[in-house]
């Protein structure tokens, strides 16, 4: 099984940069990164560049030019472009427990997607671990939210099984699936533009085609970094495309990742 890391990102390089070292502590390293830029200027460009220099495992840039969110059709093309067997996924604001991507690889199955669960990183914690460089935390780490979700228990994660619906704890920013499931539902719905419910409708259309899902709790941990809300704009308009995908059952994408194969 080849995997993939995928990362989305717009112009935070100074998170980046700590998900970069985050996976370059990685207890299993991904057969690729996957970088998902919805139009970052140069300073992101030039980190990952230094970033791919210093990798030994393939990195491929997807930019695209910046016209608004348009992370739906960036993340497109990013799966497109790799023929990696299986997809994880997180956020650019996302810092990687070491047993991240061993975590999801372990737990990874036939016709099913994986959810994580995150810690979240203060705002008063960000001056400190911006200078330091911070990417291992702990339950007994300051400045956390949700501190009960940075224990790593793969014994009680076992409690968790595969399920039909989309659960509420589904954040797309941890998220895991196989590259033809995703082919199949014709990825990302690209009418999504702005922020908002692009990840919940794609796990609805997994959960249309049949594809279970399962939690990872107590493993596949990662550490939100706080930064200020995007704008909602577009939400109620994100949640009318999602609701048609309910009520119509939709499986696959109007306009998805099939334009880029």
């Amino acid at each position: 099984m080849k995997t993939a890391l995928l990362i989305s990102t717009y112009n935070w390089p100074q998170a980046l940069e700590l998900i970069f070292k985050s996976i370059f502590e990685q207890t299993e390293l991904p057969d690729e990164v996957l970088i998902a830029d919805d139009g970052s200027t140069q300073e992101t460009k030039d980190l990952i560049n230094n970033f791919a220099q210093k990798s030994t495992f393939k990195v491929t840039h997807i930019w695209q030019e910046d016209k608004g969110f348009r992370k739906a059709i960036v993340l497109n093309k990013a799966v497109a472009a790799t023929n990696c067997d299986y997809i994880i996924q997180i956020d650019g604001d996302c810092i990687m427990h070491p047993k991240f991507i061993g975590d999801h690889k372990k737990n990874a199955q036939t016709n099913t997607y994986l959810y994580g669960t995150r810690a979240t990183i203060t705002k008063n914690a960000l001056p400190e671990i911006f200078i330091k460089k911070q990417t291992k935390f702990n339950f007994f780490s300051k400045n956390l939210k949700k501190k009960t979700r940075t224990i790593h228990c793969a014994i009680l994660s076992q409690m968790y099984k595969p399920h039909a619906g989309v659960s509420s704890n589904f954040r797309g920013c941890n998220v895991s699936f196989w590259r033809n499931d995703f082919i199949a539902i014709n990825g990302y719905n690209e009418a999504f533009e702005g922020w908002g419910r692009e990840d919940s409708d794609l796990v609805i259309r997994l959960g249309n085609l049949g594809v279970l899902a399962k939690r990872l709790r107590y493993v596949g941990i990662v550490y939100h970094i706080y930064h200020p809300e995007n704008s909602r704009n577009q939400l109620q308009e994100n949640d009318l495309i999602q609701q048609q995908s309910i009520q119509n059952k939709l499986i696959k994408a109007p306009k998805g990742i099939s334009q880029y194969l």
